[in-house]
């Protein structure tokens, strides 16, 4: 039976020190980052390095957060040495466990740093509880799925290995299996494997069936090995149940924003699964979670294989939520008349425009929106501001472009302010007590660290109004401007008591 957590893990990206604060601000447990110079599957993200490892795990430990270093690319013989010093590096630096994908990599980080934990990437392709035990026997302490698992076959093989299991519920999807693409390295001579994908995947492609062309489909389904985007934030229940401790976002080339967003709406969902709560993410949640980034969201292969959920082949890149289709286009009065969808989204000053003339390839039209006027129902009246104000040429917009709403100005700003806040150590407060005796007030935070404090004076019976929770809670859970919070409150108090404020 797969190793379960006491609490599940909630695992954020980061490309960057901005995206790593924001992880932490928005609740994750713990965030996973590569570093510069190699052995990093995202080498094309800012990444961080070996210098300033000491410094980012002492912030992240200082707010109970885990931080996991990839180290999931293939390593070169020749190579070998310098990895040798950078697994060193990242031990002494105080990381909570590497992510590996070679195993000749396993093997050296278990002779060169055996308290390390390691983690086995998902390019290492363990599906199976035998192969889980093969990765045992290198000292693997926890396997990232393969993104082609259902969630029955997660269980199955949750049953046969003690692994703590980790899976990706969000985030952009690999056509290739388990990550192992070779497709950019045969086309652009940029290998995938070596952190330098060039998303291949991503390009428009023609449908060769017998040697011909096929001219039967649609001529806009050019993205044919193009996946959509994962969203599981419905199946973390599910997931539970299979075995799952680990719940993994991906986007480490993404930027704060993205991290705040996505980390926000899963905390929640993830605490809602554990506790057994009700589903706590409204039609609002969902709808920006589609802002930061998508494709179009589908459970990828968690719920079995449906290919044409996964790939839609009409565009490769970020989308967001449907407006309608434009029917005027005003260029010198600076505005658009659309036919909006019955489920169009609201739009306000500021919000980010797209407008889809199905050649994604192409330099597609965009701009921020001035303003929105409603004509009649289902008639929008799209206000684009003048020379300076907008990066929009009107004239390239035409009769029948499908609009979207790419972002949302309200979100990034509520986004930021989160990215932005420091995030605190939560204080569970015991207060105990009966009269003729101290109170005494027992703090333990998220560390594991406790202190005891008792009144000078006794307490006395009360005459008026007794000690209780609201006063106590205002007295002694105001922590100000410090690193705390008060998480939990628990009273134990012998009668109705009273002690001056």
């Amino acid at each position: 039976m797969a190793k379960i957590l006491k609490k599940p893990e909630l695992l954020a990206p980061a490309g960057d020190e901005e995206s790593l604060r924001a992880a932490v601000a928005a609740g994750a447990d713990a965030v996973y980052f590569g570093l510069q110079g190699g052995f990093n599957a995202r080498a094309r993200a800012d990444n961080f390095p070996v210098a300033d490892l000491t410094r980012v795990f002492d912030f992240l430990h200082s707010r109970n957060v885990q931080g996991f270093v990839t180290f999931n690319t293939l390593v070169f013989d020749k190579e070998l040495p310098v990895a040798e010093e950078a697994l060193a590096a990242i031990a002494k630096a105080g990381a909570d466990a590497i992510i590996v994908q070679d195993l000749g990599a396993a093997r050296l980080a278990r002779a060169v740093c055996p308290e390390l934990p390691l983690h086995a990437s998902t390019q290492m392709t363990i599906s199976s509880a035998e192969a889980a035990s093969i990765a045992a026997s290198l000292g693997v302490t926890r396997v990232v799925l393969p993104r082609e698992l259902s969630i029955d076959e997660i269980a199955r093989m949750a049953a046969g290995t003690d692994l703590e299991l980790e899976c990706f519920v969000h985030g952009a999807l690999c056509v290739s299996w388990s990550g192992q693409c070779l497709t950019s390295e045969a086309l652009q001579a940029r290998s995938a494997n070596r952190g330098q994908c060039a998303q291949s995947c991503r390009l428009p492609y023609d449908l060769i069936v017998d040697g011909t062309k096929d001219h039967r489909h649609d001529e806009q389904l050019k993205y044919l090995l193009s996946p959509r985007d994962l969203a599981a934030y419905d199946l973390l229940p599910q997931l539970l149940r299979a075995g799952v401790s680990c719940f993994k976002i991906e986007g480490r080339m993404k930027g704060p924003e993205y991290v705040a967003n996505v980390v926000d709406k899963y905390r929640r969902a993830l605490e809602a699964a554990h506790e057994q709560a009700p589903y706590p993410l409204d039609e609002r949640d969902e709808e920006e979670l589609r802002y930061s980034f998508s494709r179009s969201f589908t459970h990828g292969f968690l719920q079995g294989s449906n290919h044409q959920q996964l790939v839609h082949g009409l565009y490769p890149g970020h989308r967001g939520v449907l407006v309608g289709r434009v029917e005027e286009v005003h260029a010198r009065q600076r505005h658009v008349l659309v036919r909006a969808e019955p489920d169009a989204p609201l739009l306000k000053a500021g919000d980010r425009m797209l407008f889809d003339q199905g050649k994604p390839e192409d330099d597609e039209p965009r701009g921020g929106l001035h303003a929105c006027d409603v004509l009649e129902p289902g008639l929008l009246k799209l206000v684009f501001g003048g020379v300076g104000e907008t990066t929009l040429d009107l004239r390239l917009v035409k009769v029948g472009d499908v609009v979207w709403k790419a972002k949302d100005a309200e979100l990034t700003r509520k986004m930021k302010r989160i990215a932005a806040q420091e995030r605190k150590i939560g204080i569970a407060l015991e207060v105990r007590g009966a009269a003729g005796t101290p109170l005494l007030a027992i703090a333990r935070d998220d560390l594991g660290r406790e202190a005891r404090v008792e009144s000078a004076m006794p307490l006395l019976p009360a005459s008026g109004k007794a000690l209780n929770e609201g006063l106590l809670r205002e007295k002694l859970g105001a922590f100000g401007a410090t690193g705390f919070a008060l998480a939990k409150l628990t009273l134990d108090l012998e009668g109705a008591l009273a002690l001056p404020p």
